[in-house]
């Protein structure tokens, strides 16, 4: 997959699905957008790959044959610009407000007291279940016509759980030592592979490392990752896994330009040492001047950014034309409080009147 530059949108839930999972007008004026702003490469909203996995209400939807013809939209909406989708993909595991609402027990690696949600132990026939639902979900990302698939085994959904001894404390051969905690991605790997094929670019987005206590260390990650390439993902997005130090470091944490500070960027370089495939570095980048020093000090392979294209899906296209002044979003995070208070993403931020507060 060649893409026209090294800028990446990472995966955002915009809230915008139908309460079906259904692509509507309203996500397609979103990736028109997007489209048109020459990102290299857009990963869409995370989509489930399952009923068992959703994560929030109007969230895209993988799970069935029927979502084909819908989120085949997206991919129009985006080509037709000249740009490149890839599909997000993901099972929420014991992280879903969405159906702890309803009332439905989540499916997780193990029994954990720490987890808020109502939740069991997930059996070994349902892992090889969702397994066959990841590769189904990645087939369907193929037929419909987008360029690549992203797992998310990030931010302590169901991949980011089996991987953490925080949360995973089987003792089959599911849990237990690393090569177990990461048999789950290496086997829903081995499953993409068997059902999309060994030539669809298949990358993840990888909680490299817990921020708690007892949780998986940097050194388990990178490990758990050249597993991971060594069976097949093609590029690793770099982000967190369990722990809330992660929304106090990301979203509550201001993103200054002249005084920018990439979250992540330690842990992708010393994730780029030891791979050979291209590493994405998320979070924190709100000026050319900081993108273009990522790659150029090899801290990085791919400069992904959320927020700045929420605000401004132009950015790119804006930069390449010569206006270099940094990014128009202050890191106010209204769309982060407003995502999850009303579970759409309004025009609050893609009007000139963007609110700062």
């Amino acid at each position: 997959m060649v893409l026209r530059n090294r800028f990446m949108r990472s995966a955002t839930h915009d809230g915008t699905a139908h309460e079906s999972g259904m692509v509507t007008e309203k996500s397609l004026s979103i990736y028109r957008a997007l489209g048109e702003g020459d990102i290299g490469l857009i990963v869409s909203g995370y989509a489930f790959i399952s009923t068992s996995g959703q994560a929030l209400k109007k969230q895209y939807g993988a799970h069935t044959n029927e979502m084909i013809a819908s989120i085949k939209r997206m991919v129009e909406a985006v080509h037709s610009k000249g740009g490149k989708i890839a599909l997000q993909i993901v099972h929420a595991g014991a992280n879903s407000p969405y159906l702890a609402d309803r009332g439905i027990m989540c499916l997780a690696p193990s029994r954990v007291e720490s987890i808020g949600f109502a939740h069991r132990e997930v059996t070994a026939g349902e892992i090889e279940a969702v397994i066959r639902d990841f590769g189904a979900a990645a087939a369907r990302a193929r037929e419909a016509g987008f360029d690549s698939v992203q797992l998310h085994g990030a931010h302590g959904y169901l991949l980011s759980q089996f991987l953490s001894p925080l949360t995973n404390k089987r003792a089959d051969v599911w849990g237990g030592s690393l090569e177990n905690r990461c048999r789950f991605h290496i086997e829903v790997i081995k499953e993409v592979r068997l059902q999309a094929g060994h030539d669809f670019p298949l990358l993840i987005k990888l909680g490299i490392m817990d921020d708690e206590a007892g949780g998986t260390t940097l050194a388990e990650g990178i490990a758990a990752a050249e597993a991971m390439v060594k069976a097949g993902v093609d590029g690793i997005e770099v982000s967190a896994g369990i722990g809330g130090d992660f929304f106090r470091r990301t979203i509550g944490k201001e993103c200054v330009p002249g005084r920018e500070e990439p979250f992540f960027h330690e842990r992708t370089l010393a994730l780029k040492r030891r791979v050979s495939v291209p590493v994405a570095l998320v979070g924190g980048i709100r000026s050319l001047q900081m993108a273009q020093r990522t790659i150029d000090t090899g801290k990085a392979d791919i400069v992904s950014m959320s927020r700045p294209f929420i605000r401004e899906p132009g950015l790119v296209k804006r930069w390449a034309a010569g206006d270099k002044r940094p990014a128009q979003c202050i890191t106010c995070n209204q769309c982060h409080r407003l995502l999850w208070t009303t579970d759409v993403l309004g025009n609050y931020c893609w009007q000139e009147s963007h609110p700062r507060v």
